[in-house]
């Protein structure tokens, strides 16, 4: 087995807020495909990891659909389509893409995609009819034979808007039927005669959009399920009309729809009735579908089963009883607390046992059938991730989690999972420590279980880990508890809790009647506000947390807010010795982009470095803690040296100790990032001009402020705007330094640097590898940062090999953990 020399090893992302960006593959083993940002996710919900990235698309995801085999067998094929006016035909193998067809045409976003295998008697061979609906207000049908797409046909709404399409086949025949959810409230039923769709009726009865719409055959007839705004679900039958004439009786008949075709020479008419209403979604039902048929023993099941999604939080199984025939809800799942909106869409598996559902803050909720009592239904673990872009990650010092913030106003923790029963060990977030109410913008670790935290606010927050969070840490990851805590945090809080309308997490002791509200608490929820405190309630786990526990138990307490900025929170950072913190704001003055000094013990200010007139990007200290690097949107660096203190109590000062400006700066652009060697004698920096530079060396033995840091590499030029760059803190085996570059399209190259003694520098920087198009992020990369290894490089299991592991984030609301080997660099 080749083992290869990059890797992305862990993916963290979750579904776009979108409906209908989540299809479960029918067939044994089915993938979850569903769309993050600009690409497409294979996830294996078995196995519990992100199989494959398909990357293809320019903008947004907003839906993806399998195609679906008529033997029953794991789809190969899938389609997507986004806010780049395109549909994506896919084929994949072996869970690796194989190849991708692009279908352009549309004139706005394309939201509904939907495709059925094809077979006519003039054609030996299957062909893919293909439709997507677009918010430039036309249905498009295509059809895709081999590697060939032609535009079939093109249906104009005018000012309305096709919501949900489902495609099918008219009973004993082999002529599709589409069902067209529109605006109007209205389901159009199109049928293709002579190689055109031809509308034939419509159904009436919704009074409100049409969300969803999903054919089923079951025996000789077809079933149309339909959900709506207006918070009900439809069923229609649609099946062939007798010609023989009609018998009467004083029986009350359903109204009938019918509409005549030719197929084969003769004329077929079908009728169409309502089967059944299904009333019990208090909010708009946002998608409905059937379960699929599956193999059981050599002999194909259909399961008359439904299952719907509502924007009321809950999602329903709907099933005809035995005996009457009635349509009842067999079970009811729903998500608790109180800052969410209800369900976008719901899938099964390939058989049923497994339910899926998408929230409205892009989470996945899974439940599975217990087997010993088909009514109850036990949440599962699935992946998770943010739903915006991710600003900022870090390791722990340790390097056995990483914790990351984003826009998404969420602050979240993922750590290894390692299970007694299996020697595969898989990431998981197992704690949300922050959900703000601002953007969240950077981070930095004061220690293994502390960090500070900046948002779209003046102020800084600093949270500190509660004892059932290292509880849990400690049961996921299989480790001691002992071992980590240490006898001065006998006194930690049990968990923390959000007050109503606050902010703040305030911290909870043992003891505390949190989940009793006081009386004025009592008389202010009971006014009709719908946002309640969720009161923090511990448990031990074994197993990483389902969605629901991390909305609700897993905030850390925040014990410090710091003040002192003028704007916006944009870059942070602390020494290693984790005495001195650095911060910084946005800016477009001078006197606004000093970077505060903060003692991490008393939380005081200690001095105030002012010489950017613009903001500064980022900061970093050396290894040593001798010096603090900034960079900034006014194209320069500064470099600040720790002035020796006498005294152990008074705090360190820092003076400027060289800088560039307008003539000395090698960038002509913004200065996105900046990072150290691990022997403090040289820093690195990049830049959108393309550039990534190495300057040094840097002597602390040096007393000038005037003193002159130059340039110590070539100028190396990657071929796109650098957004992050990251230093690893061991050397390659030729003991040259590794450098990680992240650039602006989302790619992620490795090169090795070493300083010569020609001049100019030649065959210094050397181009190691680089992530391919499956690999790499969709969008900016916003941070680099290379595991701490303590020394040693960790040894793969049975492999042997060396590896070194850095993570990434970046403006698709991915996080992933690369492994790289280090023999190859």
């Amino acid at each position: 087995m080749v083992v290869p020399v990059l890797e992305a090893a862990h993916v963290f992302c979750c579904p776009n807020r979108v409906r209908g960006a989540v299809s479960w593959s029918p067939g044994p083993g089915g993938l979850l495909a569903f769309g993050t940002s600009c690409s497409v996710v294979l996830y294996d919900p078995q196995q519990r990891v992100v199989v494959s990235n398909l990357n293809g698309h320019a903008a947004r995801v907003n839906c993806v659909q399998w195609i679906c085999k008529q033997d029953g067998s794991p789809s190969t094929e899938l389609l997507s389509g986004g806010s780049d006016n395109q549909v994506i035909h896919w084929e994949v193998e072996n869970n690796q893409l194989l190849k991708a067809i692009h279908l352009q045409g549309h004139e706005g976003p394309v939201y509904v995609v939907h495709a059925v295998n094809q077979r006519t008697a003039s054609d030996a061979a299957s062909h893919t009819l293909i439709v997507s609906a677009s918010s430039d207000s036309t249905v498009r049908f295509w059809s895709k034979k081999g590697s060939e797409v032609t535009c079939l046909q093109t249906l104009t709404f005018g000012n309305g808007f096709a919501l949900a399409l489902s495609l099918f086949f008219l009973p004993n025949t082999d002529v599709p039927v589409l069902a067209c959810g529109d605006d109007d409230c209205k389901i159009h039923l199109f049928v293709q005669q002579n190689d055109q769709f031809q509308k034939v009726l419509f159904l009436c009865g919704h009074e409100d959009w049409i969300r969803g719409v999903e054919w089923a055959a079951f025996g000789r007839d077809l079933f149309l399920a339909s959900c709506s705004q207006d918070c009900l679900i439809r069923i229609w039958r649609l099946y062939i009309k007798s010609t023989s004439s009609e018998m009467q009786d004083d029986n009350i008949r359903l109204k009938e729809n019918t509409f005549t075709i030719e197929n084969g020479g003769s004329k077929v008419t079908f009728a169409v009735t309502l089967e059944t209403v299904l009333a019990g979604h208090e909010n708009w039902v946002n998608a409905v579908h059937w379960q699929p048929s599956f193999c059981k023993d050599g002999v194909l099941q259909q399961p008359v089963r439904l299952l719907s999604a509502s924007m009321d939080k809950t999602m329903i199984l709907w099933a005809p009883d035995e005996e009457s025939g009635v349509w009842l809800e067999q079970v009811r799942v729903g998500e608790v607390g109180g800052n969410t909106l209800g369900f976008y869409d719901c899938q099964f598996n390939e058989d049923g046992s497994m339910i899926i559902a998408h929230a409205f803050h892009g989470a996945l909720h899974l439940w599975k059938q217990s087997t010993v009592n088909p009514r109850e239904w036990t949440p599962e673990i699935v992946i998770s991730g943010h739903f915006d872009g991710v600003q900022d990650l870090m390791w722990d010092p340790e390097g056995e989690f990483i914790i990351t913030v984003s826009t998404d106003q969420t602050t979240r923790l993922f750590a290894p999972w390692k299970r007694k029963d299996q020697s595969q060990v898989t990431w998981h977030e197992i704690a949300r420590p922050q959900i703000h109410g601002y953007d969240l913008k950077c981070l930095t670790m004061i220690n293994r279980f502390h960090f500070v935290s900046g948002a779209d606010e003046k102020v800084l927050r600093v949270f500190s880990a509660p004892r059932n969070f290292v509880e849990n840490f400690c049961a996921i990851s299989g480790q001691s508890v002992s071992h980590v805590l240490c006898d001065q945090d006998s006194d930690l809080p049990e968990g923390a809790t959000v007050p109503a309308l606050g902010l703040s997490n305030k911290a909870v002791f043992q003891g505390d009647t949190a989940s009793q509200p006081s009386d004025e608490q009592e008389l202010f929820t009971s006014t009709g506000f719908e946002y309640h405190q969720v009161a923090f309630q511990p448990s031990l786990l074994t197993e990483p947390p389902t969605e629901d526990h991390l909305l609700q138990n897993t905030l850390w307490p925040e014990v410090q807010k710091l003040y002192g900025h003028g704007f916006e929170i944009f870059s942070v950072t602390c020494n290693n010795s984790k005495t001195v913190l650095a911060s910084a704001c946005k800016a477009a003055k001078k006197e606004h982009a000093a970077i505060i000094l903060w003692n991490t013990t008393s939380w005081k200010q200690v001095q105030n470095l002012v010489f950017h007139s613009l903001t500064v990007t980022q900061m970093a200290f050396s290894p040593n803690d001798k010096f603090l690097l900034a960079v900034s949107r006014d194209r320069t660096w500064s470099l600040w040296k720790r002035q020796d203190v006498i005294s152990p109590e008074f705090d360190p000062i820092f003076s400027l100790f060289a800088f560039t400006n307008k003539i000395t700066s090698v960038h002509s652009r913004i200065i996105w990032s900046c990072d150290w060697s691990p022997d403090s004698r040289y820093f690195f920096t990049g830049s959108r001009d393309k550039k990534v530079v190495v300057w040094g060396e840097c002597d602390p033995s040096e007393d000038s402020i005037e003193h002159s840091i130059g340039p110590c590499s070539s100028v190396l030029d990657v071929g796109g705007p650098v957004t992050a760059v990251s230093v690893c803190r061991m050397l390659n085996p030729s003991q040259r330094y590794v450098v990680a570059v992240g650039l602006e399209c989302g790619k992620i190259c490795i090169y090795t640097w070493k300083k010569t003694d020609q001049v100019p520098e030649i065959n210094d920087w050397v181009h190691c590898m680089e992530t391919n198009q499956s690999q790499s992020h969709t969008l900016a990369i916003r941070k680099l940062c290379w595991k701490n290894c303590s020394g040693k490089a960790e040894q793969s299991e049975g492999e042997g090999a060396e590896w070194l592991h850095f993570a990434s984030c970046g403006e698709d609301h991915t996080v992933k953990i690369y492994r790289v080997n280090r023999c190859a660099l």
